[in-house]
């Protein structure tokens, strides 16, 4: 009966997955007027020169490269030596959904100064609109932080079929440095991967993860379980507390909020460490009564 249900819920959970995505079409798929980029591949150390220009780049003739995992930078179009235009590659099977970019730059010189434009993002509503500002890091300041807001734009642009463009200037201060830039904090699917694997050797008395299914690109999608250990062994009537998150690769912060919630784990062990016996009870009833996937 345990396994019944568990497939009837399994069934549950793709069907809930479908729908929230043709929801999401039928919400947001207005958004852009664009067709489909022919964007093949991200650029692999694409050094950009002046159009005419032969011979060795030289320092200040920019290198582009987005070959890394999370990396996203599909063209990049020299319009004078201090502004480039960045187009971005759409979500997978998804080329209405363009908003994801995460590339490197190196060949700098000191005090070069550039505008970056990443013309064709394919939502109106974004937080760039509302103060919210690209990351940026180099080796040898690995820690990211915000670019300046008052040097980022947001707008929407003629001269890019009408796209939202996102324009950032930046001076660059080390000359042998490589720097990156992203839409968000990255999280990666291989930072998953490790994070549940950690979660999984740890906790496994409290916490079951199930293959649901794999997505196009032949990677993992999980199904992950946290209750008592009663319910797993034997399942009983619970109330289901079902959570999703990052239905796009934008949507890195909900991945780290989700891993958050690995707290319902670790708090079982500090309480132990406690001995806080009052509360313990309570988080124990909690999973007794609840059920989170």
């Amino acid at each position: 009966m345990g396994e019944r249900n568990t497939e009837q819920l399994d069934v549950t959970v793709v069907k809930l997955f479908c729908s929230l995505r043709v929801l999401e079409e039928l919400i947001f798929g207005s958004d852009s007027d664009i067709s489909e980029e022919t964007l093949v591949g991200n650029v692999n150390k694409l050094t950009v020169v002046p159009q005419g220009y032969f011979g060795k780049p030289k320092q200040g003739h920019l290198t582009f490269d987005a070959c890394f995992e999370s990396g996203n930078l599909g063209r990049v179009d020299y319009i004078t030596e201090y502004e480039y235009d960045l187009f971005i590659r759409p979500d997978t099977c998804n080329p209405r959904f363009r908003v994801w970019f995460n590339f490197t730059v190196e060949n700098v010189s000191v005090d070069q100064r550039v505008i970056f434009n990443i013309v064709n993002f394919s939502k109106t509503k974004s937080l760039y609109r509302e103060g919210m500002s690209p990351l940026v890091r180099s080796n040898s300041r690995p820690k990211w932080v915000r670019i300046p807001a008052k040097n980022v734009y947001y707008y929407r642009c003629p001269d890019h079929r009408k796209n939202y463009v996102m324009s950032f200037l930046f001076c660059f201060d080390k000359e042998y440095d490589i720097y990156q830039f992203s839409y968000c904090f990255p999280y990666t699917y291989t930072k998953l991967q490790n994070y549940l694997d950690s979660v999984e050797k740890k906790y496994s008395d409290i916490f079951t993860r199930e293959l649901l299914c794999l997505t196009v690109q032949e990677r993992r999608l999980d199904l992950v379980t946290i209750t008592h250990p009663t319910n797993l062994k034997k399942p009983q009537k619970q109330r289901m507390v079902f959570i999703t998150a990052r239905v796009h690769p934008g949507e890195t912060p909900s991945s780290f909020v989700c891993q958050v919630l690995a707290f319902l784990v670790e708090l079982r062990q500090k309480l132990k460490l406690e001995k806080t016996k009052q509360n313990k009870k309570r988080f124990t009833s909690d999973r007794r009564i609840f059920c989170f996937r």
